[in-house]
């Protein structure tokens, strides 16, 4: 499971389709409907939230606006909790360059077209992140 913490408008077709589908099994367990990935570490950062719902439903309406700007149709009736990012996370500058060259390795075997594209880029969050100085979060997997 891969929740990117990088801004949606980032990432090409694959990884916002993965990541919408991926989001949406993670609010899933949040609700409780779902047995699978209960203990996923991605999810520790929804869960320290005082309502980890509002919030992926915040991340999740993120990722359909971009999915609207782009013509894809993202089913947002899914959302559960569809709201703003009210209450923002942090994520440190570590974890934002780690996803970043992350991504830039998948963009170079699979999109060419998305890998010059991402060269003249930078990292940018999610709006629901704010960026704070610190290492990769203790959650990821590198």
């Amino acid at each position: 499971m891969r929740i990117w913490s990088l801004h949606p408008e980032i990432l090409d077709r694959a990884a916002i389709i993965a990541c919408w589908r991926e989001t949406l099994l993670a609010q899933a367990v949040l609700a409780g409907s779902t047995r699978g990935y209960r203990r996923h570490p991605q999810l520790e950062r929804f869960r320290a939230t005082a309502d980890p719902l509002a919030t992926v439903g915040a991340y999740l309406t993120g990722l359909a606006d971009d999915a609207d700007r782009r013509g894809y149709r993202f089913d947002r009736s899914r959302i559960l909790t569809p709201s703003s990012p009210s209450a923002a996370i942090e994520v440190t500058d570590g974890q934002l360059a780690y996803e970043w060259a992350h991504l830039g390795r998948k963009l170079e075997a699979r999109s060419p077209q998305d890998a010059q594209r991402w060269l003249v880029s930078e990292a940018r969050p999610h709006p629901l992140f704010v960026v704070v100085p610190g290492d990769i979060a203790p959650w990821e997997r590198p």
